[in-house]
């Protein structure tokens, strides 16, 4: 699975949601959205946002209900 965290430095949402998925195996490569400027503009009101092979699949926070689905 791949598993991409888009996130920014002082957020706790993003420490969150990164601790989540850790939590269920999942070990995400973390991309800043303010060192890209495209990723600022697309993500700037809506991190974290998990992107899980390709498709996002959670913004704000991860719902671990659909998370668990996800992983079986």
């Amino acid at each position: 699975m791949n598993v991409i965290l888009y996130t920014r430095d002082g957020c706790c949402l993003c420490d969150d949601a990164l601790q989540t998925l850790r939590q269920h195996g999942l070990e995400p490569r973390s991309i800043d959205i303010d060192a890209d400027p495209a990723l600022r503009e697309r993500f700037n009101e809506c991190v974290p946002v998990v992107e899980i092979d390709g498709q996002i699949r959670f913004r704000g926070r991860v719902d671990v209900r659909l998370l668990r689905r996800l992983l079986r």
